[in-house]
């Protein structure tokens, strides 16, 4: 099995790596295939809603978006971590994830999401709630922990004193291991969760 970590910072050695690399140590021991790519610090522009993607099946704009697309529709688990910004998730992450997520066509349903995030104090839930809408309109199952998957630290390194942020990377990677091994399962004997035609309201006529 394979999960796909992303790292929004564009630290490459800050607290939201260290995080990851929490995890990371974790799918290793339980022989998970791992794949980190930094984000955050690369030339991501936002979605501008040409529609595009719709008749090409990738976004008009061809950067990391489209080069990371393919290993998202091979993954059976996305980890996306963020520092951060104004009680938000790094700009440059939200651009990316609402360009990935919008203009892939295969389905995402039943792939394994987590949203892992640093800050220095506040602004941690929010920021974990923000994450989380990209796994759960999806019909990816959002794997839990033992607390909310922070980390707290300011300068680079200091999440590693947060013994209790750590554990719940720690806890995180294995119920994400255990959620997709029990899905892998699942899909061998009852196979995928049947799908309706989507029924678009719009609230405007």
């Amino acid at each position: 099995m394979k999960v796909l970590m992303i790292n929004g910072s564009p630290r490459p050695n800050g607290n939201t790596s260290l995080a990851l690399r929490e995890m990371e140590s974790v799918f290793k021991a339980e022989s998970i295939e791992t794949e980190t790519i930094q984000i955050g610090n690369k030339p991501i522009r936002g979605c501008i809603a040409c529609g595009q993607c719709a008749e090409k099946g990738r976004c008009v704009f061809d950067d990391a978006v489209n080069e990371i697309a393919p290993k998202f529709e091979a993954a059976d688990g996305l980890v996306v971590g963020s520092p951060i910004y104004y009680a938000s998730a790094n700009a440059t992450l939200v651009a990316f994830l609402t360009r990935l997520f919008y203009s892939t066509p295969f389905d995402k349903t039943m792939k394994v999401g987590a949203a892992v995030v640093a800050a220095r104090r506040g602004g941690l839930s929010a920021t974990f709630d923000e994450l989380n809408k990209f796994f759960t309109i999806s019909s990816m199952p959002v794997a839990p922990s033992q607390y909310w998957n922070s980390v707290h630290g300011r300068e680079p390194g200091q999440a590693a004193q947060d013994a209790e942020g750590l554990q719940t990377m720690r806890t995180l990677a294995r119920n994400m291991t255990f959620l997709m091994r029990s899905i892998e399962l699942g899909k061998e004997k009852y196979g995928l969760p049947e799908r309706e035609k989507f029924q678009r309201t719009n609230f405007i006529h």
